[in-house]
């Protein structure tokens, strides 16, 4: 019995054993199942990242020069137009009956100029005619032909004539004058007029209507929001780390939130000479060269700006890298079993990154993934 015992415990120790065997074995050193990738050459670029929205370049508030309520408003979100078109009418009732004031004022003055004139040709005679007479008095009265009281007379006839030409031509100054006032307020009042028709200061699109007809508006409150379709950008935030990368005309690709799969080409037009204080970002505008077939002002984008390119470059996906002790290395297979090998980057793209050193052509390299394998230990890889 005694022996039958211990032949169990034996039977038993022995399995237990084997069975930690077997796990040491698969835990230390079984070969692993790993992925790999095969070391490539191509091009490759850098690419600034920013994120931004869409945005045109000339945009404008489209609001009355003039207090009132408006009649119509012509126009609706949506709708292009062209540089002088007609897109909102104010009530103009009130106005055009000022214009008829200001014209009835007009005639009144012009009339005033008129008898003036005349008051003119009146005093003119007048005076002509006095000093015709007072001549004739004065030539007759060394003789004594006429009394001194005869010629003082004449004299103060002829002096009294003088002064209601003079009071005749003030008059017409007067009248002109007046002419000159209401022609300027006729002129405001049809101003006024104009006024009360906004149009379109440039040719573009109506991308917000705000107002509608019956509201009572006033110089600076929006009725229309409207953009010009010349130049439309992304003004997008760029890190201030990378401006000493970033020029006016460098290619650039945009991807909109709303189509992520498709890349559209562009190019920067402006850099921001002022960083944001708080972000520590840069507004790059960045030119689109074709919109996407739904598009809307405000729409979020990332910008990918090229900031520097390589031809025949030695390519491996980003996401082998390992770093070791801030160095960057990858894993590469020896016989067998997985090594951890320094090498050099040089230009970083978005998925892939460029080899200066280290690494060969054709060269497997091992995708490690969130299991990082021991040095020296055995794999068995998959190649992608």
């Amino acid at each position: 019995m005694f022996r039958k015992r211990l032949l169990n415990i034996g039977w038993k120790t022995a399995l237990v054993l084997l069975i930690s065997l077997v796990i040491v074995y698969q835990l230390r050193f079984a070969p692993i199942r790993v992925e790999s990738c095969v070391v490539k050459t191509g091009m490759i670029s850098a690419e600034a990242m920013g994120t931004g929205t869409l945005e045109a370049r000339v945009r404008a508030t489209i609001s009355p020069k003039i207090s009132g309520r408006i009649a119509q408003v012509l126009v609706d979100q949506g709708d292009k137009v062209i540089k002088g078109q007609k897109l909102v009418l104010l009530d103009d009732e009130d106005v055009r009956q000022q214009v008829e004031i200001a014209k009835a004022e007009l005639s009144v003055s012009q009339a005033g100029v008129e008898k003036a004139v005349s008051g003119i040709k009146s005093a003119e005679a007048t005076e002509k005619e006095a000093k015709t007479y007072h001549a004739r008095i004065a030539q007759l009265a060394p003789s004594g032909a006429v009394s001194v009281d005869a010629l003082e007379k004449s004299q103060q006839q002829m002096e009294v004539a003088q002064a209601e030409l003079n009071q005749a031509q003030t008059a017409k100054i007067e009248a002109e004058k007046l002419i000159i006032k209401a022609e300027a307020s006729l002129r405001f009042s049809q101003a006024q007029l104009s006024y009360t028709v906004v149009r379109a200061p440039f040719d573009g699109l109506i991308v917000q209507r705000n107002r509608d007809p019956g509201d009572i508006v006033v110089p600076g409150s929006m009725v229309l929001d409207m953009i010009s379709l010349d130049e439309l950008w992304i003004s997008a935030w760029v890190d201030e780390t990378l401006l000493n990368q970033l020029e006016v005309g460098q290619a650039s690709k945009i991807v909109f939130r709303s189509e992520p799969a498709i890349e559209l080409p562009g190019k920067v037009v402006r850099i921001a000479p002022q960083a944001d204080r708080e972000t520590r970002e840069v507004l790059v505008d960045v030119g689109i060269d074709r919109l996407p077939k739904l598009w809307a002002i405000g729409q979020r984008a990332e910008v990918y700006i090229e900031t520097a390119r390589r031809e025949n470059a030695l390519l491996i996906p980003q996401r082998v890298v390992v770093w070791r002790q801030q160095q960057p290395g990858v894993y590469v297979i020896e016989n067998g079993r997985a090594y951890w090998r320094k090498i050099a980057l040089g230009i970083e793209g978005r998925n892939q990154v460029e080899v200066k050193e280290g690494l060969q052509p054709g060269q497997v390299v091992l995708i490690a993934g969130s299991k990082l394998p021991r040095e020296g230990r055995a794999v068995k890889v998959i190649t992608q």
